[in-house]
């Protein structure tokens, strides 16, 4: 995972083979009007220890300083991400119900798929309405692997990671 901070808040929790990896950067650059410097920061190797952490299974939740980069309703969407439990899954359409625009589904779906601050806002608990595993930044297997670690079937092995 690619981790990058600004002004002491995580603002990129990537993949690094991801496949909007490019344009999460350069929209990150653009936005903030900056560039990136191969440097750790205090908040990236508190962030980094509680991956470790999450994926070792001892830690359930985040306490990172987030900053999130993009449009007001990306960010509402974004926001709306974390209060989905761990564990828990929600439709696309049900979380366009719970930020109060129903008919936005695609618009939500969208604004999912270009979440720059991945695991930590937890995208990969968005799934389809029939229940199947859609879209993910990471590839479908990791979308699994994390629904499964969440859920406690740990024996999972992700392959080309």
């Amino acid at each position: 995972m690619l981790l990058g901070s600004f002004d002491g808040k995580l603002c990129l929790c990537d993949w690094m083979h991801g496949r909007k990896r490019q344009s999460t950067g350069m929209k990150l650059m653009k936005s903030l009007d900056s560039i990136f410097v191969n440097q750790p920061s205090d908040v990236i190797v508190r962030a980094a220890g509680q991956l470790d952490e999450f994926f070792s299974g001892k830690r359930r939740e985040f306490d990172i300083p987030l900053l999130f980069v993009g449009t007001d309703f990306q960010k509402k969407v974004w926001r709306a991400l974390m209060d989905i439990g761990f564990g828990n899954t929600v439709s696309y359409a049900g979380l366009a119900e719970r930020i109060g625009r129903p008919s936005s589904v695609r618009a939500v779906a969208n604004a999912n798929a270009n979440n720059p601050i991945s695991v930590f806002a937890p995208c990969h608990r968005v799934i389809g309405a029939n229940g199947s595993l859609t879209g993910y930044g990471g590839g479908l297997d990791v979308k699994k692997y994390l629904l499964d670690l969440e859920s406690g079937n740990r024996c999972l092995q992700l392959k080309n990671h």
